[in-house]
């Protein structure tokens, strides 16, 4: 079957030849012309060949496209019929007949390639003739973009573009045909720099390989290596081409060695990179494979021609423009004809700098390239020598020449054109990876770089436009070799970007601003920006100049935002993004790597807290070395070389420190330098006392110095080193110069160019002198004398001068060579110089002149410049950086923050755009993640300080504030976004706290905080809970007339017909704000707290506590509300309490002990201290500390405290309801119950609490508990078993002191004599200003002597429950509080005695009111006035006395009075009958226990003296009071108490104290009036204290006759029956007493008491001195009770037992325990003779009975220590003998006003 090939080409023949003979020129139909004719011949010849043919492959691709090419070449056919046959040739290729395989392709191709490129026709009409061209184009297209075009030669390719080039700047050419060829330029320059990759630098010695060989292997070779490569295009071309099977499909990938041709690909997509690789390697060529052994295809000459032009920027040459010469005599020639060259060469005279004088066209010569190479491709083929595939040469042509085109000081170059260059360029760049192409690097750096520079300064926006792109793509690739260059682009950005200039179009900065954007979006930019510029010492700081600018830049000067403020916003933000994006990326690794494993966990910790971290970024130095690494690797790799490190660094990624070394060091760089440039030597030393050059001068380290310091003034440098001081620096000077192997005027150019030539001769003269020598020397010699080099360098500089200066020149005709060489004659030791050396040096300064610094401008001095920047770059400074993204985040954001911030404030202030809004808000939240992942507090506090200024919270006034908050958006997202990251990072908040709060405290004050907020804990509220807003009652709205008038006013007329109160818009507004603060959550920042770092904790409480009274602007409420929320953040942080407990409880302190009067902010503070100690007791390790922080309330002004007592005592029940079990320490209970007394009872604090103006330390609250010195009990009672009952009641309010003088003598003198006027407290006093004496306190009164105050009744009530509590569990009560709960049922006692009234009456005018109280000062605004008109709609006041007082006492009083008396008698009575299992429980647990302490005894003695008796005392008091019932009970209550069988077990020394302490007392006080209005009840009572007194004595009868005061205490009850018969108004006494009387002294006589054997009479004493005192009253008894007076045998006496069965039995029992001596220990009593005490005392009625106690010998009794017991001596004793009946002696108890010291 015959190949369906065969017909295409056969099909293709008809046409043309059908075409060719349509033409009139060959209208004859002769077989004879056919055969005359060349074109229709050979096309009859192809005819045969193919007709014999079965597969078109077998025919030599030449042989059927010659008669087509011939076609195409001929001058004489039409331009249709040329068309016809570049259709053909297009087909055969994009048909893919041209097997790229086969030997004789790249003839074929090459064939190809002239005959297109020099294609000739006759032309007929302009449009007809151009869609000839167009053809043409099309054909060049497809040939270079087909597989088979891989076989074009270097002049082929540069031929082909030139073709185009020539159609595309033709002017007379449609523009449509222009813009074809202008497309496909951009595809071929896509598909030439897309390979690229697969072209390597020869050696130049290559090139003269064996052709024959690289002939051998092109045919055969793998192509499949050759199309190894990627598109770099952004949008690669898809072209849709005819398969040979005639359906349409889009361009398959070719691998061109399997001959997959039958598709046609005119485009080489990506291929299938292994298969490449594998054929590849598997050939064994001895070079590389693929076409990277291609060598250029030229002569040696032509390359030697290609090196001199490249190297010889001024040959003629050089400049572009030979691409095709024609001559003005061949157009004429060939006027009829038309052709590709027959255009007018637009290019000749613009790029070409010499004339040509060539006649002949291309067709029939070699044409010269554009960089001066001849190409005779034909002459190549002839010779039989292989013909080369294309590589690197062409393409370094190509681009050398697009280069040139964007020159904009060349005249010929139009703006089409350079922008054609630009266009094609960029193409280029961004197909293509250049840099590791050392050839075309070297175009980049120098001429590319610098036009696209110059043409950022024209002003035609589309080159601008262009040449900014491309610079975009040279610096994203090649920023590492164009370190300088890029100084030089931004630093020219920067210039436009703040240019003044008015004619400046506004679009110009904008594309120069989002250049910077697009820039610094790059990874690692400006990273690199930083560490390569702002860390050299030689260079500008870039990125700070940068940040700089652009924070200036978008703060608007009108005031109107303009794109160009937003973008300098987005630039400034791209730093801010990548950061935040490296953080977020840290934070994802870090948890990821948690959860992988926990050793990750450890090594991270281990990396913090190690030296091996990145301080900048966290991570660990080991990963970003490696990160380095790897790139390094890849860099390596593309670069083929090792990575070089700047010398200033110590490693290729130095570390924060170093760089911030260097940046400091670069700063006094600067400044030297600038001092430097004023005065060289002020410079000098200035940088020597900063130790940056060594003292004394070290010239060498100067003379480097002046030579790499570009900033120093070359003026100042030339006048430095020519001073005659310093000689040496000069020699060291120009010994930094390499002048080996230079020609003296280039080594002359390069020392001259480093500083400015002063103009005194004698300093030339030296500085030349200095040059030559060393010049001489270095280069062996090379002239007769050093004087001979002296004089040819002064000749250099007169030429140089001649030739360039323009002064000069106006006058002279320039030097010729000639005359300089004459000039010059015999100079070098009498011989003259080499010639042709003058000649070059002549040429050299002729063509380019010497520039001396500071003296040129314009071009020469860019030049200059210019150069001075290459040089640089081409030096170790020029080494560039690479540094993995997001080394320095950490040091970018420092320098960046501050800016950023304050552009993104400023346009979110300003903008109205939501877009804006967001995004600004985005770049707050992304500056708060980078500052909280840093740590940065200052950052984040200015970020939060600047959003509260945006939430308008703080500058609204009150009223206004729902109103404006609610309708302005950007306020609300303000706030959302300052609450949100409060909430999130508030871990780093310091500052900023302090304005969230005041943001609070204005939404407190216009009441948008939720209702959970501002509802807060109350213990007096029945609901638990009260507001601390004021609520607006109906019916005082509106009170002031004058606002109300106000308000009218300011309506408008809509609404004053209408509603008074808020309009409609007002509420939605106040609704939305609502809202809004509730989305904001604020509650979380103290529920979330306890997650908050303790720094930020402690700022936070700080914020809150400076929220304190201050004069100026002081609302009670604000206050307590900060109080509030501190107590609330407190309770949520309770696990770590102990760190901030000293603060809060300072701020508490201050509060409460500072106030002088009753507030709603003490009142708070008092509850807020007692609601801490309910929650933090359970905490062992605070809760003491909380306990004695307690006492604080009890260091407030008394007045104060019961303002709030009722507060505190229900506060009080509610913390022994939940913590009882948690208190332990006797010191604490002590407090608690102390506090119990004051609040319940209104007992004024131990003295030991006052807290006095002059103790300064404790005004300013900074005292902590444990320095607030008084005394404890456990303090006393360490070194005693028990305490006697004197200490009970008193220790507890004195306070440890030095024992007086006084205090000692009184002690031990034997006698304590306690009297008003017998002791001088003052000498006590002055021993100490905080000494305070113990008030001596008669203990033998049934009052405890407390100074009692006022006190609230529900106080009352409530602290007696809390006792109540206490006692009734038997769990709660402990050794350590027993005694203090006795001591404070007693003070209850006395207080509530006769229902209150003494301090209940005094009390009405005291009603409390705690909202008025709230205190207000100057008001913070002017409408702050309107505001606190709110005051007059207060809460309902909470009144602390009873709710129901009115004028009288109110009615329920009564039985609220009666129940807590009948409580506390029923308490009294528990304690008294459970105290002895108590105790007995207690001593059983502390002896299996055996702990340290104080020793618990369960003995009588002990129970007596710390339990039994203060507790009868206490019921015998309540036997007192004004009210029946009570004293009834009590009376009830103490017969059961005292006839109970514990009691029996103690001795006669306890039973006399209990009639001293308990009954004797009670007697007396019954003797008072006590209820007037009930006589009978007071008759009963009397007569039943005295039935129980006489039963109490005649059942203890047998103990208390061993005592040996029995007469006194005998006595004592004579003179009470003798008072009680002579009391009562009715017969009840009257008959009762002498009843009891007459048991008394039956049983006493029976007893045999009044017997003693010893007397006269057979009476002892007593009997006389009884009846002596009965008489008195009882005169007749004697008589009724003994009619005779024989005394009988004290044999039939019967036992005191028998006697005492008759009244009551009572065994008595053993007393063994033995009782510790009281310390110190008092003398026992004694009796005393009558004489001895009459001495003593002289005035029985006008003064106060004394207690005595005698020394005198112990009595001991069964073995029991002494007791402390004195004696009451009772005038009765004295005047028993006295006839006449006593006055009722007032009782000692009664003067209780013992003075006391304060």
């Amino acid at each position: 079957m015959v190949d369906k090939n065969i017909y295409i080409v056969q099909g293709e023949i008809c046409t043309v030849v059908g075409a060719i003979k349509r033409n009139s020129r060959w209208n004859t139909h002769t077989p004879l012309d056919e055969e005359q004719d060349p074109l229709l011949n050979s096309f009859s010849h192809l005819k045969e060949i193919l007709n014999n043919m079965k597969e078109l492959s077998d025919v030599e691709p030449n042989i059927f496209l010659r008669p087509f090419l011939e076609v195409v070449r001929s001058e004489d056919t039409t331009g249709p019929i040329t068309g016809l046959a570049l259709t053909s040739v297009n087909k055969f290729l994009s048909y893919g007949l041209i097997d790229a395989n086969h030997e004789a392709a790249a003839e074929a191709i090459e064939n190809m390639a002239d005959a297109v490129t020099h294609a000739r026709f006759v032309g007929t009409d302009p449009a007809s003739d151009e869609v000839v061209l167009m053809k043409i184009l099309q054909v060049l297209r497809t040939l270079l973009l087909t597989p088979v075009g891989a076989h074009l030669t270097n002049e082929s390719v540069c031929e082909i573009m030139q073709s185009c080039f020539r159609i595309c700047f033709e002017m007379r050419l449609s523009e449509l045909l222009r813009k074809s060829a202008e497309h496909t330029l951009v595809d071929m320059v896509q598909l030439l720099f897309s390979r690229l990759p697969q072209f390597k630098e020869e050696a130049k010695s290559f090139v003269g390989a064996n052709m024959k060989k690289l002939k051998m292997r092109a045919g055969g070779m793998s192509e499949s290596s050759k199309w190894k490569k990627q598109k770099r295009s952004p949008h690669p071309p898809r072209h849709m081409v005819r398969s040979a099977s005639g359906g349409l499909e889009q361009a398959p990938t070719t691998t061109l060695s399997n001959n997959n041709l039958s598709g046609g690909v005119p485009f080489i997509e990506q291929d299938n990179l292994s298969a490449s690789d594998s054929v590849a390697s598997s050939m064994s060529i001895p070079t590389d494979s693929g076409l990277d052994t291609c060598s250029k295809a030229t002569s040696r000459e032509d390359l030697t021609d290609l090196d001199q032009s490249s190297s010889a920027a001024t040959t003629p040459s050089t400049e572009a423009g030979h691409l095709y010469t024609q001559s003005e005599g061949r157009q004429v020639e060939h006027a009829q004809s038309a052709s590709v060259e027959s255009i007018p060469e637009v290019l000749e005279d613009g790029e070409s700098v010499t004339e040509h004088s060539d006649s002949a066209s291309l067709h029939d010569m070699d044409y010269v390239n554009p960089r001066g190479v001849r190409f005779t491709p034909q002459q190549t083929q002839r010779d039989g020598a292989a013909l080369i595939p294309y590589s690197l040469p062409c393409l370094r042509e190509l681009f050398r020449f697009l280069i040139s085109l964007t020159n904009p000081h060349d005249r010929h170059n139009t703006d089409a054109m350079m922008h054609m260059g630009l266009q094609l360029l960029t193409v280029a760049l961004e197909a293509a990876h250049i840099a590791p192409y050392q050839s075309l690097l070297g175009l980049v750096k120098d001429e590319l770089c610098r036009h696209l520079f110059q043409l950022l300064s024209v002003d035609r926006m589309n080159l601008y436009a262009a040449s900014i792109r491309a610079c975009f793509l040279l610096f994203e690739s090649m920023r590492g070799h164009l370190k300088f260059q890029l100084e030089m682009y931004l630093k020219k950005l920067m210039n436009i970007i703040t240019s003044e200039n008015m004619k400046m179009p506004y679009e110009m900065k904008e594309m120069a601003l989002e250049a910077l954007v697009q820039l610094s979006r790059i990874p690692s930019f400006v990273t690199e920006l930083y560490i390569n510029h702002d860390c050299d010492f030689y260079c500008s700081n870039l990125f700070e100049d940068l940040t700089k600018l652009l924070s200036k830049n978008a703060f608007p000067v009108s005031g109107q935002l303009y794109t160009t403020h937003l973008l300098s916003l987005e630039a400034l933000l791209t730093v801010i993004d990548s950061t935040e994006a490296h953080c977020q990326a840290k934070v994802l690794n870090r948890t990821t790597q948690q959860d992988h494993s926990a050793e990750m966990v450890l090594a991270e910790g281990e990396c913090s807290t190690n030296d091996r971290t990145d301080t900048t970024t966290g991570t660990p130095i080991a990963l970003i070395h490696l990160i380095y690494f790897l790139e390094n690797c890849i860099f390596i790799l593309a670069e083929k070389k090792e990575p070089k490190k700047p010398h200033r660094f110590s490693s290729c990624l130095p570390d924060s420190q170093e760089l911030l070394d260097i940046r400091n060091k670069k700063k006094l760089l600067n400044s030297g330098t600038e001092q430097f440039n004023q005065k060289p030597k002020k410079g000098i030393q200035f940088l020597q006392e900063k130790g940056l050059l060594s003292s004394p001068m070290d010239n060498n380290e100067v003379a480097q110095w002046l030579r790499e310091n570009p900033r120093l003034d070359k003026k100042q440098i030339g006048e430095f080193i020519s001073d005659r001081k310093y000689m040496e620096l000069l020699d060291s000077f120009v010994n930094t110069f390499t002048f080996r192997g230079l020609r003296i005027d280039e080594a002359l150019r390069l020392y001259l160019e480093a500083f400015r030539l002063p103009g005194e001769a004698p300093v030339i003269h030296r500085l030349l002198e200095t040059f030559t020598d060393t010049w001489h020397k270095v280069n062996g010699s090379p002239f007769m004398t050093n004087d001979a080099g002296f004089a040819l360098a002064y000749a250099v500089i007169m030429l140089n001068t001649d030739q360039h200066n323009n002064n000069v020149r106006k006058q002279n005709i320039p030097m010729t060579i000639e005359q300089f060489k004459k000039n010059l004659k015999g100079v070098n030791g009498n011989t003259d110089f080499d010639q042709d050396m003058l000649e070059d040096i002549y040429n050299a300064i002729k063509n380019e002149e010497i520039v001396m610094p500071d003296e040129q401008s314009g071009l020469v001095k860019e030049n200059y410049v210019w150069n001075v920047l290459l040089h640089r770059g081409a030096t170790s400074e020029g080494v560039f950086l690479h540094v993995p993204a997001g080394s320095y985040d950490h040091d970018l954001f420092t320098m960046t923050w501050g800016p950023t911030i304050a552009a993104l404030s400023y346009v979110f202030d300003k903008s109205l755009d939501d877009t804006i809004i967001q995004k600004a808000i985005a770049g707050f939240r992304k500056c708060a993640m980078i500052s909280a992942h840093y740590g940065f507090s200052d950052v984040f506090d200015n970020l939060i300080i600047s959003l509260c200024k945006f939430t308008t919270l703080s500058s609204e006034s009150v009223e206004n504030l729902p109103t404006v908050f609610g309708s302005n958006g950007k306020a609300q997202i303000a706030a959302k976004t300052m609450f949100h990251l409060a909430h999130r990072h508030g871990d780093i908040l310091r500052e900023g706290w302090k304005n969230i709060m005041d943001s609070m405290l204005q939404l407190f004050r216009a009441e948008l905080l939720p209702k959970a907020m501002v509802e807060v804990e109350d213990f007096v509220e029945p609901n638990g809970t009260i507001s601390l807003q004021r609520e607006e009652t109906p019916s005082n709205r509106g009170e002031s007339a004058v606002l109300s008038f106000v308000n009218w006013l300011t309506l408008s007329g809509a609404e004053q017909s209408g509603q008074r109160g808020p309009s409609t818009e007002n509420q939605e507004a106040k609704q939305a704000a609502m809202l809004c603060i509730k989305q904001c959550d604020p509650e979380k920042l103290i529920t979330e707290s306890k997650f908050l770092q303790l720094e930020s904790l402690q700022e936070l409480m700080k914020a809150l506590i400076s929220v304190t009274p201050d004069e100026e602007t002081y609302d009670e409420e604000d206050a307590a509300f900060c109080l509030e929320m501190l107590l609330r953040i407190v309770m949520e942080n309770r696990d770590r309490v102990s760190c901030v407990w000293q603060t809060v409880r300072d701020h508490l302190c201050h509060l409460c002990v500072q106030a002088t009067e009753s507030c709603f902010l003490v009142e708070r503070a008092v509850v807020g201290l007692i609601r801490l100690a309910i929650r933090l007791l359970r905490r062992e390790d605070i809760s003491s500390q909380v306990l004695l922080s307690l006492r604080l309330l009890l260091m407030m002004k008394p007045h104060v405290l019961a303002r709030v007592s009722r507060e505190v005592a229900y506060g009080l029940h509610e913390l022994l309801k939940t913590n009882a079990a948690n208190i332990h320490c006797t010191d604490d209970w002590f407090t608690l119950f102390a506090l119990i007394e004051c609040i319940g009872a209104g007992i004024k604090p131990p003295a030991s609490f006052k807290v006095t103006s002059t103790t300064p330390d404790i005004d300013t609250g900074a005292q902590s508990d444990s320095e607030l010195s008084f005394h404890h009990l456990s303090e006393v009672s360490l070194d005693r078993g028990y305490t006697s009952d004197s200490e009970v009641y008193t220790e507890h309010g004195k306070s440890r002191m030095p024992r007086s003088v006084t205090d000692v003598d009184v002690t031990s003198s034997g006698w304590l004599v306690v009297g008003k006027d017998d002791l001088d407290i003052s000498k006590v006093a002055a021993s100490g200003s905080k000494t305070l004496l113990n008030p001596l306190v008669n203990q033998y009164s049934l009052s405890l002597g407390q100074d009692m105050g006022f006190h609230d009744t529900k106080s009352l009530i409530k602290c007696v429950e809390s006792l109540s509590f206490i006692v009734r569990d038997a769990a709660h009560v402990t050794p350590e509080n027993f005694e203090l709960c006795v001591k404070a049922i007693r003070v209850f006692v006395e207080a509530s005695l006769n229902g209150g009234y003494r301090t209940y009456e005094k009390k009405k005018n005291h009603k409390y009111d705690s909202q008025k109280s709230r205190v207000r000062r100057k008001p913070r605004d002017k409408e702050g006035a309107s505001r606190r008109a709110k005051a007059s709609s207060q809460r309902p006041s909470r009144s602390h006395s009873d709710d129901e007082e009115d004028e009288g006492v109110p009615a329920s009083y009564h039985t609220v009075s009666l129940q807590v008396s009948q409580d506390l008698l029923d308490l009294m009575h528990t304690l008294h009958t459970r105290a002895s299992s108590i105790y007995s429980s207690w001593a059983e647990e502390q002896r299996r226990l055996e702990p340290v302490g104080k020793k618990i005894e369960a003995d009588s003695q002990t129970l007596w003296t710390s339990c039994w008796c203060p507790l009868l005392q206490g019921i015998a008091w309540l036997c007192c009071d004004a009210r029946r019932l009570v004293r009834m009970q009590a009376l009830t209550y103490l017969q059961r108490a005292l006839l109970v069988h514990d009691l029996q077990t103690l001795d006669a020394v306890e039973w006399e104290s209990c009639f001293n302490k308990v009954l004797f007392p009670l007697l007396t006080k019954l003797l008072d009036n006590i209820s007037p209005a009930d006589v009978c009840g007071m008759e009963e009572t009397r007569m039943r204290a005295c039935t129980l007194l006489s039963k109490v004595f005649l059942q203890h009868l047998s103990p208390l006759l061993s005592l040996s005061t029995f007469a006194a205490l005998w006595l004592t009850i004579l003179d009470f029956m003798d008072k009680y018969m002579h009391a009562g108004s009715s017969d009840l006494l009257l008959e009762a007493i002498p009843e009891s009387l007459k048991n008394m002294l039956l049983v006493m006589d029976t007893a045999g008491i009044f017997h003693s054997a010893d007397s006269r009479t057979g009476y002892s004493d007593l009997w006389e001195i009884t009846w002596e005192r009965i008489d008195c009253f009882l005169p007749n008894l004697r008589e009724e009770l003994f009619k005779q007076t024989v005394i009988p045998q004290p044999v039939s006496q019967p036992t005191i037992s028998e006697l005492i069965n008759v009244l009551s039995s009572l065994p008595g029992t053993d007393r063994s325990s033995p009782v510790p001596p009281s310390t110190p220990p008092m003398p026992t009593p004694v009796k005393m003779s009558p004489q001895i005490s009459s001495s003593l005392i002289q005035s029985p009625t006008s003064q106060s009975p004394l207690i005595l106690q005698p020394l005198a010998s112990h009595l001991q009794v069964g073995g029991v220590p002494p007791m402390s017991l004195p004696i009451i001596l009772n005038p009765a004793l004295i005047e028993a003998s006295c006839p006449v009946p006593l006055l009722p002696t007032p009782h000692p108890t009664e003067h209780s006003d013992t003075p006391q010291v304060k």
